[in-house]
């Protein structure tokens, strides 16, 4: 009925304007890409160069509010959930952190 269509529609939007669609949108992504992911040829193991690559590529669409690519990034990469700490990632680095750069 109209009323129906006219409650998915307000629902649809309500989720978009929180941010909630975008969520689900690459939950759902990040679900199918693992249950479409060849567990027979196994990934190469995570060597500590791309750990620290991908960290700086997730800080980067974090900081960007690439959420939802960043959770993609992190399901498809075998990254841990948990982000590195900033601080470790710049000792490894060699990076000295000035106090404006802290917030990028």
């Amino acid at each position: 009925t109209l009323t129906d269509l006219f409650m998915i529609i307000v629902l649809r939007d309500t989720l978009e304007k929180r941010g909630a669609l975008g969520q689900i949108k690459a939950r759902i992504r990040a679900e199918v890409f693992n249950a479409l992911d060849d567990q027979s040829e196994p990934r190469p193991p995570l060597s500590h160069e791309n750990l620290l690559i991908n960290e700086l590529i997730r800080e980067y669409l974090e900081y960007n509010k690439y959420r939802y690519a960043a959770s993609v990034l992190t399901a498809e990469s075998g990254q841990p959930e948990v982000p590195l700490d900033r601080q470790f990632l710049a000792r490894e680095l060699n990076l000295v952190e000035e106090t404006n750069g802290k917030s990028v």
